[in-house]
């Protein structure tokens, strides 16, 4: 269950920054009730995940894939391109969550 609770955490997180950019610095209240509800799930999923997986570890994982999905949410929804030097970036954090997933002795599997 620990990374059922990370992926709710990290799509909560995704819908509340995309709610975010879209409540206009919170001129547009259902938007801005939307990131607020959205962020409190995905701070309560990340809470427990904590429980069984250790701080360090969840955190990369939430914020590495949170910034990749948020990206594609930017290309795709918010028509904001990306350059190469950003996609190489966002590649790389992949890989981290990659290889903290699959070689780290850290995660609970």
């Amino acid at each position: 269950m620990n990374f059922v609770f990370l992926s709710v955490a990290i799509v909560a997180e995704v819908v509340g920054t995309s709610a975010l950019k879209a409540s206009e610095s919170f001129t547009k209240p259902l938007a801005a009730l939307v990131t607020l509800l959205a962020y409190a799930i995905a701070f309560y999923f990340l809470a427990l995940t904590l429980k069984t997986i250790p701080v360090g570890i969840a955190y990369a994982i939430w914020s590495g894939l949170g910034i990749v999905l948020i990206s594609l949410v930017g290309v795709f929804w918010f028509r904001q391109p990306l350059d190469t030097p950003a996609l190489i970036g966002l590649a790389l954090i992949i890989v981290g969550v990659i290889v903290i997933n699959t070689l780290s002795q850290s995660t609970v599997h």
